[in-house]
């Protein structure tokens, strides 16, 4: 699988929009959702870009894990699946429009992006 190049973000991102970002990754499918809700912040064309895609992320992901925590050989490895948000999230305080995999290009046919 591979990555695509992050796409360098437009110049009215701020830094708060980049730290919402950086948590929507890191405490996803909550921050999300309350970044969804907030009406200052569902309007940021930065945040909405990343919001999205991670609340759907962060709803499949709680499910893999929770599936992947009954097989015993697997388990242990669960823990690393979340290394993935944390690079990401970097990318995201970063600046970058982070493209999550499948995820993202979902979201935008759907035409919640």
């Amino acid at each position: 699988m591979t990555e695509k190049p992050a796409v360098p973000a437009t110049p009215e991102v701020s830094s708060d929009d980049r730290l919402w970002a950086l948590l929507c990754f890191l405490f996803t499918p909550l921050i999300p959702l309350v970044v969804m809700l907030m009406e200052d912040k569902k309007n940021r064309p930065f945040l909405k870009f990343h919001a999205v895609p991670t609340l759907i992320f962060g709803l499949v992901e709680a499910v893999l894990v929770f599936v992947l925590a009954w097989i015993p050989i697997v388990n242990c490895i669960v823990a690393f699946i979340w290394i993935i948000n944390i690079v990401w999230g970097i990318k995201a305080y970063n600046g970058n429009q982070v493209t999550i995999p499948v995820i993202t290009d979902f979201a935008k046919n759907q035409g919640w992006i």
